[in-house]
């Protein structure tokens, strides 16, 4: 287990300690809409461990810190943004969440495609590295979608309100990961293309 698994689990269990507490508050104080959002929180902060362990068991690369990266996003969007009202009160949060979201999905990527994708013979190193950069970009593109359809579903089974302004959060939210991902896709293209 590295530095990074190690901190990602010490945060996991006092996240987990917050969100139940907080859980287990709003319930007494028949607060459902803070009780729903702890629940989901709660469970939703394991799906970094989940999917550390899957790639792990088909030998999948995936970059050190990203247990600590899941774990400390998820926190941040649900219970700061979400319960402690962050996103209402400070205007810049949730673009800093899915800003950072973009970028990093797209350096999960170039981890995840190690060792699976290689560079055949007659390929130049040039149309390799846009190939890779263009299909990093799709994949923080897919991931960014799939969390939007996350809010929505959040929304509309356990009537959370994630999604705060309807169509205008969702496009937002959509276009600052896919700026994030676009630049964090070119800076590795033209890191990579001349070596």
């Amino acid at each position: 287990m590295n530095l990074y698994n190690k901190a990602a689990t010490i945060l996991l269990f006092i996240f987990e300690v917050t969100l139940i507490f907080t859980g287990f508050t709003a319930l007494m104080q028949k607060d459902y809409g803070v009780f729903k959002l702890s629940l989901l929180a709660a469970f939703s902060i394991l799906i970094p461990f989940i999917l550390s362990c899957l790639a792990k068991k088909k030998k999948l690369n995936l970059p050190s810190g990203f247990q600590l990266f899941g774990i400390i996003f998820i926190f941040t969007a649900q219970y700061f943004g979400e319960i402690k009202d962050f996103y209402d009160n400070i205007w810049w949060w949730d673009l800093m969440l899915h800003g950072a979201f973009g970028s990093y999905m797209v350096i999960t990527f170039l981890h995840l495609i190690k060792g699976i994708i290689r560079m055949e013979a007659e390929i130049t190193h040039k149309r390799y590295v846009m190939t890779t950069a263009l299909f990093a970009f799709s994949f923080a593109l897919s991931l960014g979608t799939l969390w939007e359809i996350f809010e929505f579903s959040g929304d509309f089974i356990f009537d959370t309100g994630m999604v705060k302004g309807g169509l205008e959060d969702t496009m937002s939210d959509l276009i600052v990961k896919t700026a994030a991902a676009l630049i964090t896709s070119l800076i590795y293209y033209f890191r990579e293309r001349n070596e």
